[in-house]
């Protein structure tokens, strides 16, 4: 029996029992981490860099991609040190930064996934008052409040989860410290309820932003339909399709992971479930907006060429 006072570490989830299944954990990992930072990377430089992209878009996407390589480097890290050196401990010190680091990104990128819809919406359908409701300090308005809300949603679930007593060991069904699975270890079941309450809530606001997105996205499809041209119409749905088709994956993966049943937990569905809403979007999202948006491949592809350029004279 111990609790969270006494507890000195957590045991996280062993990807594989297999050394070779270890290393191939490993290095697919690596080579997701590698693909999301060079990514976003090239979009954090592209944005900062071109004066064609200082836009409400821009603006949105730098913070994004902020968002993403934080997720990223909040819960792949850990596991691939875990598979390349056959541990699976945490410290409880490092689970719970971990925890509040993962809640505090994938917040905050959820509702800027929301905002972003919302500059489509307005770009496409009002685009006579586009300078008006998203001028700079507009913008600045919406980034802090998305970066406030991710940071108070964080603090509030891991000083919430972190202050159960826990006494049902300290083994987690998961590669990285998930809510869910630090409250099956609690041994209180009204602080519990206390918990499961607040994820309510936060589910309550994010079905909340995912319906205001459907409702976006159907007035935007109205508004492209009625233009005479399938350039437009083509260039309108393969733009947003892909974004509702991974806020769909993200909300729908994560809602389930923290709202099924006790009853309904194994180790594969899990550890399928974790990694389509923490890892799998983080690492589409750069795709998905860097190839749909032709001003950021421009102004990827002028970066690249000036620095290959540079280095070639060296």
């Amino acid at each position: 029996m111990s609790n969270s006072n006494s507890m000195s570490q957590f045991l996280l989830l062993a990807l594989a029992d297999r050394r070779e299944l270890q290393l191939l954990h490993f290095w697919l990992f690596l080579g997701i981490s590698l693909t999301a930072l060079l990514a976003n990377g090239l979009i954090l430089s592209a944005v900062a860099c071109d004066h064609h992209l200082h836009t409400p878009m821009g603006f949105f996407l730098l913070n994004l991609s902020l968002t993403d390589l934080g997720c990223i480097c909040t819960t792949v890290p850990k596991a691939m040190h875990n598979s390349l050196w056959d541990t699976t401990t945490i410290s409880y010190q490092g689970c719970a930064a971990q925890l509040f680091f993962f809640v505090f990104f994938i917040s905050a990128e959820f509702y800027l996934l929301t905002i972003m819809c919302y500059d489509r919406y307005v770009a496409i359908c009002k685009p006579l008052h586009y300078g008006t409701l998203l001028g700079s300090r507009a913008c600045a308005h919406m980034a802090a409040a998305a970066w406030a809300t991710g940071f108070l949603s964080a603090l509030l679930h891991t000083a919430n989860t972190f202050s159960l007593p826990l006494c049902q060991g300290n083994a987690l069904g998961q590669f990285f410290c998930e809510i869910p699975h630090i409250l099956k270890l609690s041994c209180s079941h009204s602080d519990c309820l206390r918990e499961i309450g607040l994820i309510g809530v936060t589910a309550s606001l994010s079905l909340g932003c995912f319906i205001f997105i459907v409702f976006s996205y159907v007035q935007i499809f109205r508004a492209v339909l009625r233009i005479p041209s399938e350039q437009g119409w083509h260039k309108a749905f393969s733009t947003c399709l892909p974004h509702l088709a991974v806020v769909s994956l993200f909300l729908s993966t994560a809602t389930f992971a923290y709202m099924k049943p006790p009853s309904i937990s194994y180790p594969t569905l899990d550890l399928a479930l974790s990694v389509l809403y923490s890892v799998v979007p983080p690492t589409l999202n750069p795709l998905i907006y860097s190839l749909r948006n032709q001003e950021l491949k421009n102004a990827i592809g002028k970066m690249m060429t000036g620095c290959f350029s540079a280095y070639c004279q060296e």
